[in-house]
């Protein structure tokens, strides 16, 4: 290892990430751009802190395996086989889209056909852990762009396999073809109609072990009660499929993939996705620095014009390729520009395949290694061009004519209610209860297909568009609720709501206290801390149990709530001065706290002295008289 041992690597790197990333989040770059500016720095082309990134990368590789675990964990076969057009239509026309893009317009390089073919498919792959984390950090992994993407993504996945198989095909001289990294296993010399059934046989073997085997397993495992047993147990789990899928040549990741998938109505996937989570985060890390340490920067300053057409032209080829794909399967103009943009960086999965060809004689060595650093520049490029997209397309306000195909026929709405999860769903029933018109936005087609089973009526989009507000009838309803699970888009949807109708009463549901006094600065707002009035109801019934009148506990809740309500309006002023209102709701609590000692004991001694009057004024008649108290001749008093 020229003198760098394991150790010495994974302390620079970790180091690199603790002190790059907060840095890059601060700036607002992201995560992911944060650690790959980290690797450039401590790789072996700039401060060469950790040598050959080998050792390290392989071991990296393994946070790719289980990012595809906790993603087949939570995609259960119903919700796989609602995304089948998603995956193998999409997916497929998207491939194929891109591939003839790129390869078009590497022939404008002077590329052999042969060479833009491999190109164009080896480019059309577009990195999963970048992409599902960036869509993780913007919560929208749910919505219509997070499903789209997964669809696209998962069919890359898919792919890889065959592209191991038709990539050698292309070698302009016919060339032996190199076993794929997977092949190297105990297969890899077999025929192949043997590793074919080799690979089947391992499939149904993940498939009936993760349905019938890991249940008991893994019951037997929890009755020890060891929680770094459990964990220890789904990493395992995870390894030894991994390992088995790359014994009979096929991908790790694909096979960690569909074991999260058998195991994802199990009882136990909450557990195993909580267990592997931390471990998922670390490694991806440490995969992002090592693309970034491989990232090769002689070359990029020999070829630094080159290089940045080559990664300009990638990203606009594949927005457009996949724009274009988006379009034909009919989906919205916005949905699909988002995912384009997000899947227009070069994939992980590219620098397996460019070893590859160079082993299969399809490319030379010099060619791998530039398309190297443009997969690499162009993954460390998207949380910027992904910044930029937001800030200049996503920021300006939406072609209005989208909106009017969505059908309000319900007449002119006395309400209209933005967000129906478990928080607006009561509000609403109550409202309708009483006969108000009520219109409904959700913007979570998983949630909209849950609610129109159920009989609900949601219409579909984007609640915080003031324009598809003024589409539901904002200009005349009388109340407007705001019970979206995005805080920053909650308080920056009731703003844009005040300015464009100062009629409407606005009601807005707030995560916590300085949440609240965010969606204030609104005026005219009401707010409701989604938590406060259920837990106050909790702790109620809780002095219940313990022995409480109902009037020591019912006045403990009512004097609780006055007294948070005067702590909310003293401490509204200086809700952004982190000192002065810690401070501020420190004292105040003591306060509230003796107030409330204080009234608990007084009506406690009231209760005792009431208590005490009734029993002195028991009827004479319960008290045992004098004659009943002789004893008869012949009786033993008892």
């Amino acid at each position: 290892m020229n003198g760098y041992s394991l150790l010495t690597q994974a302390m620079v790197y970790l180091a690199a990430g603790v002190i790059s990333v907060p840095l890059a989040k601060r700036l607002g770059l992201g995560s992911v751009l944060g650690y790959l500016l980290a690797g450039v720095l401590v790789g072996p082309f700039a401060l060469n802190l950790v040598g050959p990134e080998g050792d390290i990368l392989k071991f990296a590789e393994f946070g790719v395996v289980i990012l595809l675990f906790l993603i087949g964990l939570e995609v259960r076969p119903a919700l796989l086989w609602r995304l089948r057009t998603a995956i193998f239509g999409v997916g497929t026309a998207q491939l194929l889209a891109t591939a003839a893009l790129v390869g078009a317009g590497s022939l404008a390089f002077g590329l052999d056909w042969r060479l833009g073919a491999a190109t164009g498919l080896i480019l059309a792959l577009s990195s999963t852990a970048i992409v599902l984390q960036s869509l993780e950090e913007k919560g929208q992994r749910q919505g219509p762009v997070g499903e789209a993407s997964f669809g696209v993504l998962l069919f890359q996945d898919l792919a890889v396999i065959p592209l191991f198989a038709f990539l050698p095909l292309l070698a302009p001289h016919g060339g032996p073809a190199a076993p794929s990294p997977h092949e190297a296993g105990l297969v890899g010399d077999l025929p192949i109609w043997v590793r074919a059934l080799a690979q089947l046989g391992a499939i149904a073997v993940v498939v009936v072990g993760g349905r019938y085997l890991t249940r008991p397993l893994f019951r037997y495992i929890a009755a020890a009660r060891l929680r770094e047993i459990f964990t220890a147990s789904a990493l395992l789990m995870v390894v030894a499929v991994a390992a088995l899928m790359q014994l009979v040549g096929l991908s790790p990741a694909l096979g960690a993939f569909l074991a999260g998938v058998v195991l994802a109505e199990s009882e136990f996937r909450q557990e195993l996705e909580t267990d592997i989570e931390p471990f998922r985060g670390l490694l991806l890390g440490l995969f992002f620095i090592t693309v970034g340490a491989g990232l090769d920067l002689g070359l990029v300053m020999a070829h630094p014009l080159e290089l940045l057409a080559a990664v300009t032209g990638l990203i606009v080829l594949k927005t457009l390729a996949m724009y274009l794909t988006g379009r034909v399967f009919r989906a919205p103009h916005r949905v699909a520009l988002t995912t384009a943009v997000g899947l227009a960086q070069g994939g992980e999965f590219a620098f397996v395949l460019l070893g590859f060809t160079v082993g299969a004689h399809v490319m030379d060595a010099g060619l791998a290694r530039l398309l190297t650093a443009v997969v690499a520049v162009s993954m460390a490029a998207t949380p910027l061009v992904t910044a930029a997209y937001e800030r200049l397309v996503l920021s300006r306000k939406e072609d209005p004519a989208e909106p009017s195909d969505v059908p309000f026929d319900e007449g002119e709405a006395d309400v209209i209610v933005a967000g129906f999860g478990r928080f607006g769903q009561i509000a609403t029933r109550l409202l309708l209860a009483n006969n108000f018109k009520v219109v409904i936005l959700e913007n979570s087609i998983e949630q909209i297909e849950i609610l129109h089973r159920f009989g609900w009526r949601v219409h579909y989009g984007d609640a915080s568009r003031i324009d598809l507000l003024r589409t539901a009838g904002a200009d005349k309803a009388k109340l407007l609720l705001v019970a979206i699970d995005d805080r920053d888009k909650a308080v920056e949807m009731v703003a844009a709501a005040r300015e464009a109708f100062p009629h409407i009463e606005i009601f807005a549901r707030a995560f916590d206290r300085r949440h609240a006094y965010e969606l204030i600065k609104t005026p005219n707002v009401s707010v409701e801390r989604e938590t406060f009035e259920s837990a106050l109801n909790y702790g109620r019934r809780a002095l219940l149990k313990l022995g409480l009148s109902e009037r020591r506990a019912g006045r403990a809740a009512s004097l609780f709530r006055e007294q948070d309500a005067a702590l909310w309006k003293q401490l509204a002023p200086i809700a952004g001065e982190e000192d002065r209102y810690a401070l501020a709701s420190r004292d105040s609590r003591q306060t509230t706290e003796k107030v409330l000692r204080a009234e608990m004991a007084r009506i406690a001694a009231e209760e005792e002295s009431e208590a005490a009057a009734k029993r002195a004024a028991a009827p004479e008649a319960a008290k045992p008289s004098k004659a009943s108290e002789r004893v008869e001749p012949g009786k033993t008093r008892v």
